[in-house]
């Protein structure tokens, strides 16, 4: 796997992947200037919820779950001082669908926190990763 990042200007780049497709992240904005992008900070956050969404998505309709729906929203602490690390991340998922089991679901939450999340197992060697869920009917 690799990606490259070209320096656009200020502090804004556009980083490309193996496959081509790009993104624009920004450090931040020069001022009175707008935005172009996430920072890289917000990228690796953007990265835990489709990773772990991936996860809890595919292990739920394993189980025969009837999902239409699952919705990520990571919740990141950072620490005061540089390097400005990770030290707490919350993953809460809302899973949305028909007849969802609360055990099938949890189990889909704690094998993607567990097991198969490459992201947010790789981030908790730093930080505090916790999880949660909430099932609602579709």
């Amino acid at each position: 796997m690799q990606v490259t990042s070209k320096w656009l200007d200020g502090m804004c780049f556009v980083a490309t992947t193996e496959g081509g497709h790009s993104v624009v992240m920004e450090g931040a904005a020069a001022e009175g200037a707008v935005k172009r992008g996430p920072s890289p900070m917000e990228m690796l956050l953007l990265g835990v919820a489709g990773c772990s969404s991936i996860d809890v998505v595919m292990i739920a309709e394993k189980q025969r779950q009837d999902v239409v729906d699952c919705q990520a929203t990571v919740t990141a602490k950072r620490a005061d001082d540089a390097p400005r690390v990770f030290t707490e991340i919350h993953i809460h998922f809302k899973v949305i669908g028909r007849d969802l089991k609360e055990s099938a679901i949890a189990k889909a939450v704690e094998l993607s926190a567990e097991k198969y999340c490459s992201a947010s197992i790789m981030l908790g060697k730093a930080a505090k990763v916790s999880h949660s869920f909430e099932i609602a009917e579709a």
